[in-house]
């Protein structure tokens, strides 16, 4: 079957190929009767415009890119990272936008990886779905100009940088005082990567809810590793052969509460009687965990969607607040009630 051109639909629509391009530009010049009629026989005539040419006719690419962590072993387990990207696939397809997932090639850094994809005129704008210390990709994105927007929070020209967050500071707060509420004074935190922003807010939410309740703060109880199940196993051993080990254990997120769950069933602890254990993002994970894990609910879908809704403003040079917070809730379950 031969492919239908833009000569066979500017034949069939008795107007120049010319006039045809500027409609799939969306050309102001060409009326909307114009557009409406041309539209309409493209589409009787299933005719797809090249997105190369569509590229050049409108200058665009139609495309975001999505900038993951550098870690890639148990990445697309996480149901954090899933439901983010429903998030933002939701409003991509209101737009009739693609998304390519950005990774380093090999020896190659992460502005290097930016500089090939913004250089290379290959996405229209960026979603970062990792946030860390002295970032020196957000620099380089503020540099060249091209839209982004953090799923989380930059400590870099703060002021300057779209993002969308929660609180995640409060968020830890409410989780360590609720593990009190229940006779807890023996609280531990497992963190994520050490460089991580959330992993920090969420530790400094821990700490401070010790403070204010007047509870020491145990170096011994505060332990980082990778956001992997694997690394919060291995961490979880030396929690439980403190002296006096943890009553209650709050975890980076759901993923690395599995391994935590794991290792203490390893040690003959009955959760919740022996040790209480709490997370967040209220993924699958924990509701299908045995026992079901208290977690907090940070609605990554919703993150998703208001970053990718915030990118495409910044796109369409539509007014947009520079940070937007998403609220969160504690959804409590067996895993803390004794």
């Amino acid at each position: 079957m031969r492919k239908v051109t833009i000569r066979d639909v500017a034949k069939e629509a008795n107007v120049a190929p010319s006039t045809v391009s500027r409609v799939i530009s969306d050309d102001s010049r060409i009326s909307d009767e114009t557009k409406e009629k041309v539209r309409k026989i493209m589409k009787e005539m299933n005719y797809y415009p090249n997105s190369i040419a569509r590229s050049l006719a409108n200058n665009k690419t139609e495309t975001i890119g999505i900038i993951m962590p550098s870690y890639t072993e148990d990445l697309f387990i996480n149901p954090f990272f899933q439901d983010c990207f429903k998030g933002i696939s939701s409003v991509t397809s209101k737009y009739s936008y693609d998304i390519l997932i950005a990774a380093n090639h090999r020896n190659e850094t992460e502005v290097d990886a930016l500089r090939r994809l913004i250089q290379g005129n290959r996405v229209d704008g960026l979603i970062l779905m990792r946030n860390i210390k002295n970032d020196p990709a957000i620099e380089y994105l503020i540099d060249s100009k091209c839209p982004f927007v953090i799923i989380g929070t930059s400590h870099n020209k703060s002021d300057l940088i779209p993002m969308v967050d929660n609180n995640n500071l409060q968020a830890a707060y409410d989780l360590t005082r609720l593990l009190m509420e229940k006779g807890n004074r023996r609280i531990a935190f497992i963190g994520g990567d050490a460089d991580s922003i959330v992993s920090q807010m969420r530790i400094d939410g821990y700490k401070k809810a010790l403070q204010d309740s007047n509870l020491p703060f145990n170096d011994d109880y505060l332990i980082t590793g990778d956001f992997l199940e694997q690394s919060a196993y291995e961490l979880t051993e030396e929690l439980l052969t403190l002296p006096n080990r943890p009553e209650a254990i709050i975890v980076m997120d759901d993923l690395m509460s599995l391994g935590v769950v794991k290792k203490v069933k390893e040690f003959k602890l009955k959760i919740p009687r022996d040790i209480m254990i709490a997370s967040f993002n209220n993924s699958i994970l924990s509701r299908s965990s045995n026992p079901a894990i208290t977690s907090i609910d940070i609605n990554s879908t919703t993150l998703g969607k208001k970053a990718c809704n915030k990118l495409f403003k910044i796109i369409n040079k539509d007014e947009y607040d520079t940070k937007e917070i998403v609220p969160y809730k504690i959804i409590e379950r067996e895993s803390t009630n004794r």
